[in-house]
């Protein structure tokens, strides 16, 4: 299994809704991508103080690295990505993407 850690900086401006939408984009792909087994998302709740600006964020779990790169390249995935990257605070520099097995 693969886990697919996407955390975002939002501007301030950015509403509930907003972040609600593009969760719900991501969580669509589901429907469209084999080996995306699950997609769990929601703000950054950590007491620590160690987020540095990250506020939101989302994990999707696929089978294995074959169905993660199949995601990463389908053309549904790009569309929603690219909507991420518009809605994060500095672009990608807003974004931090952290993949690892388990």
């Amino acid at each position: 299994m693969i886990l697919h850690c996407v955390f975002m900086k939002m501007p301030a401006a950015a509403s509930s809704a907003d972040v609600l939408k593009l969760y719900g984009a991501v969580a669509a792909l589901k429907s469209f991508v084999p080996g995306m087994v699950d997609f769990k998302a929601g703000p950054n709740a950590s007491p620590e103080g160690l987020g540095h600006g990250f506020q939101h964020g989302f994990v999707v779990t696929f089978t294995d690295a074959a169905a993660r790169d199949a995601y990463l390249v389908h053309p549904e995935h790009v569309k929603v990505g690219d909507k991420i990257v518009a809605a994060a605070e500095g672009g990608l520099d807003g974004i931090l993407v952290y993949d690892f097995e388990v």
